[in-house]
């Protein structure tokens, strides 16, 4: 499996192919939570203390472009009011929030993370 792909399923960095969360996106109660280690590779996901606290500029970015593509979207279909605005930010914002999370945190470890792509380690467990 490709870099892009792993990133896109969640897989770990180092094997590609552990999975980085517990359960899916879709299920709202555990959404947030994260294997402490590649059920495969046995790599630590959370490389230091806080490490994914530098997510969220991941996060901001996401929410930032999300914002601008609505407000583009609503001038461009001449429905542009403040009030249309705020009811599909927040709207968008609570509906995409399991997947924001997590490509923020998948997204972080990828690029910032120090891990390189190991594909015997994937053998290893």
């Amino acid at each position: 499996m490709d870099g892009f792909k792993a990133a896109i399923h969640g897989k770990c960095p180092q094997c590609r192919q552990g999975d980085m969360f517990i359960s899916s996106a879709l299920k709202l109660s555990e959404f947030h939570k994260m294997n402490d280690n590649c059920p495969v590779c046995g790599l630590k996901f959370e490389r230091e203390p806080g490490f994914f606290t530098g997510a969220m500029y991941v996060n901001y970015a996401f929410s930032v472009a999300l914002i601008v593509a609505v407000g583009i979207a609503l001038t461009v279909f001449d429905t542009y009011t403040l009030q249309a605005f705020l009811i599909s930010i927040v709207s968008l914002v609570l509906l995409l929030l399991p997947f924001l999370f997590r490509y923020s945190r998948i997204l972080f470890l990828y690029w910032f993370g120090a891990v390189s792509y190991q594909p015997d380690k994937a053998n290893d467990k």
